[in-house]
């Protein structure tokens, strides 16, 4: 070995040597930290059982394994953001996914352990679904009074946006309409045998039950225009992380026919609490930024996780061990 460095010379091994170092630099980040993987258990609140989120806890449950195997990660069935929001924050679950409005309502409200919470990861953005029959009359959120609508269980946060949106429109959630507490679950079936003329959805693109829905019937999506969504700018408080967005022409070709939808979205992080351990925590956050690439390709939505934008946590402040990882990154 040494003969043949001999050979090369030593500007050629110099040379060699910072490639070496240059690959080493762009890779260690990627890698999980230290010499001992942490263990132990942990439980994660995920989402309804067809729902991205659950989708998105199974897969990092997997990266996971792979990356500290030490640790046994249960994975708890949840109605949505709401829930999960407060599982983590009153230590029934340690971490969770959750929208940035249900994190706010909870903070406003100052509800059991607010003050507790902790962000680890922006991770991808929800976009709002208003889903009719294509022979509906609907074209507006406006068009719903006095339907059936489905606008997601309690504790979901499909459920605040949908009342957030329906009064925007000057429509009374609870009056103006017809609520169904159904999720994704049930929604896409009830909608099939005109049980309900309507469904609100929040989840990344594409949700797979809104998928199949559209293959196997005429569907279409309600936009969702931009002066709704100054309106509920207007409303303050939770409404102010809603944002005018575009539902891309692909991500529902049956039900697009190739014309993109206005919306608005909402952006979703990784959250835990103040006390969880900041090892563990950075570790978590350093799997969930590289498993990007393979979770992404089950998970489209997940492809949108940025390294970039991952420390951008409003309205929660970064965990510690979330911001050590962050710091270590820099370069």
């Amino acid at each position: 070995m040494f003969q043949a460095l001999t050979r090369i010379g030593r500007r050629g091994a110099l040379s060699g040597s910072a490639a070496v170092l240059a690959v080493v630099g762009l890779l260690w980040w990627l890698l999980p930290l230290g010499e001992e993987s942490p263990s132990g258990r942990i439980t994660f609140s995920t989402g309804t059982a067809t729902g991205v989120y659950q989708m998105y806890g199974k897969l990092l449950q997997g990266a996971i394994a792979k990356d500290m195997p030490d640790l046994d990660v249960e994975l708890q069935d949840s109605d949505g953001s709401q829930q999960n929001i407060s599982r983590v924050a009153t230590g029934e679950a340690d971490f969770t996914i959750a929208a940035a409005d249900a994190v706010e309502t909870y903070i406003l409200q100052n509800k059991p352990g607010a003050s507790r919470l902790r962000g680890c990861s922006r991770l991808y953005d929800d976009y709002v679904h208003l889903v009719v029959p294509r022979s509906s009359p609907v074209q507006t959120v406006a068009d719903l009074k006095g339907m059936k609508v489905a606008v997601g269980p309690s504790g979901s946060g499909v459920r605040l946006i949908a009342n957030h949106v329906l009064e925007a429109a000057g429509l009374d959630p609870d009056r103006d309409v017809k609520p169904l507490d159904d999720g994704i679950a049930t929604m896409p079936g009830l909608l099939e045998e005109h049980k309900i003329d309507a469904f609100f959805w929040s989840g990344g693109l594409p949700t797979n039950p809104v998928r199949k829905l559209s293959k196997a019937d005429d569907i279409r999506l309600v936009p969702i225009g931009s002066d709704l969504v100054e309106k509920l700018h207007e409303q303050g408080g939770a409404s102010r992380y809603y944002r005018s967005a575009v539902m891309p022409a692909d991500a529902y070709p049956e039900a697009q026919r190739g014309s993109a939808v206005q919306t608005l979205a909402v952006t979703n992080f990784l959250i835990t609490r103040e006390d969880a351990d900041a090892d563990l925590t950075e570790a978590l956050t350093r799997t969930v930024i590289a498993s990007r690439d393979r979770i992404g390709a089950v998970v489209h939505a997940a492809q949108l996780v940025d390294l970039r934008t991952a420390i951008y946590t409003d309205p929660l402040p970064l965990h510690e061990g979330a911001r050590r990882y962050y710091r270590s990154i820099k370069p």
